[in-house]
């Protein structure tokens, strides 16, 4: 079993930044991938970005420039820095553990609970 909380989440204005990060606890050793994914009410739950335990990333095309993923191994902790916020970033975001290879949000084995990210207009 793993455990991840996430943290960070609030309310910015547009153009603001956050960091949100995801702590994981229980069975790491069971962790590859760590990835962030957001659902806006009324749609469906999307990449936002995803890092592998080597550290290759992968994000979704609204985001690149905008937003950095990182993790420390050491602290079991994944980080999603957000720059240049928009309003169509307004979301739930969740943190989400997994193996190698993961290439949907089926494939992950363990959510966190979700942080909600609000940016005014």
């Amino acid at each position: 079993q793993v455990h991840l909380v996430e943290s960070g989440g609030g309310l910015v204005q547009t153009g603001g930044s956050l960091r949100l990060s995801c702590a994981a606890s229980g069975s790491i050793f069971r962790i590859d991938t760590m990835g962030w994914y957001r659902q806006a009410p009324g749609k469906q739950r999307e990449l936002v970005a995803d890092i592998a335990s080597g550290g290759s990333t992968n994000y979704a095309d609204s985001v690149k420039g905008r937003f950095t993923i990182s993790r420390d191994n050491a602290k079991n902790t994944v980080y999603l820095q957000m720059n240049s916020l928009k309003p169509e970033d307004t979301a739930v975001y969740y943190c989400a553990s997994g193996g190698m290879g993961i290439s949907s949000l089926y494939e992950y084995d363990y959510w966190g609970q979700g942080t909600q990210v609000t940016v005014s207009s």
